[in-house]
């Protein structure tokens, strides 16, 4: 009886072994940097702060041809993101979420070019920028670049987080197959809002030389009445040289509201790369914060980083 057991230990070893034996890769990648912001109309005190990410990320192919990947964020000591991806070989990616996934229009609620941070942000108060859609844990998003030249089409889906609210389904559709054109579309309902919000976002940019330009037109119809908001931007980078790049971005909210002011916001910025270090900054202003009238207000932001 005890050399049966050594016998069947050592075939459970020997399994072990080669399954664990697959073609598979890991790796680590990772930034950190430092962050000096200030504005007026706001306590900034000690206006220094640091931030810091490691990326763990995996993968590995099937036998079917198929690739399965793995990534996990860790940003300040904290759970940030972390994903399954799985690639079909050619029929697009399946990708589940476990932790802060979102679809197309979180993905390109706001895309037109900028050296760094968006016109609305960086300020005090709480200035609107555009509707992300859904947003959350535990959710799908399909994604196909084969299915036409330079088109790309996402799906995503919120599975329902409480009995009396339906799940949520986004779709994106956008076109790159015209040089320096990239062209996108998506729509979908929130139905984890209080109160169900449609999101419609349309956008185009064209690169032409050193510069690029764009303009980005979202538009959000809230159940709740007048809460529909118009948000439009438009933004043009230039590449001085292949490490300095700057931008002009302008950006606006129209309110359903007419007791709320329209919100319009201007920013510049700038980017400087050498090697795996990042020099950048904004400069904001924005009126009429969060359509309040006359609450207009500044803000700046200077961040050094460096990937490793």
């Amino acid at each position: 009886m005890d050399k049966l057991k050594k016998v069947g230990l050592t075939a459970l070893g020997t399994a072990l072994v080669s399954t664990a034996s697959f073609a598979g890769e890991m790796s680590v990648s990772g930034s950190a940097g430092m962050t000096l912001v200030g504005g007026d109309n706001t306590v900034t005190g000690n206006g220094f702060s640091q931030s810091d990410t490691l990326t763990f990320a995996g993968s590995a192919d099937l036998d079917n041809g198929m690739t399965v990947s793995v990534s996990t964020a860790i940003d300040g000591g904290i759970m940030d993101a972390n994903s399954l991806t799985v690639d079909t070989g050619g029929m697009g990616t399946i990708k589940f979420a476990g932790t802060d996934g979102s679809g197309p229009v979180g993905a390109w609620d706001d895309v037109t070019p900028t050296a760094n941070e968006e016109a609305y942000a960086l300020v005090a108060g709480t200035p609107t920028g555009p509707d992300g859609g859904t947003a959350g844990d535990n959710n799908f998003t399909y994604t196909n670049t084969e299915m036409m030249d330079g088109v790309t089409f996402m799906a995503h889906y919120q599975p329902s987080g409480t009995a009396d609210v339906r799940g949520t389904e986004e779709y994106g559709i956008k076109y790159t197959g015209m040089e320096g054109l990239d062209v996108g579309f998506a729509f979908g309902d929130n139905e984890s809002a209080a109160a169900v919000v449609e999101n419609t976002i349309i956008y185009a940019k064209y690169a032409i030389d050193a510069f690029t330009i764009g303009v980005q037109d979202n538009t959000t119809d809230s159940e709740t009445a007048n809460a529909d908001t118009d948000f439009r931007a438009y933004g043009v980078s230039y590449a001085i040289t292949d490490d300095l790049s700057v931008s002009y971005n302008i950006a606006s909210v129209e309110y359903e509201n007419s007791t709320l002011e329209d919100q319009d916001a201007t920013g510049m910025s700038f980017s400087y790369t050498n090697g795996s270090m990042t020099f950048s900054g904004s400069m904001n202003e924005v009126d009429n914060v969060a359509g309040v009238s006359a609450t207009d207000n500044t803000g700046y932001e200077l961040n050094l980083s460096f990937a490793f």
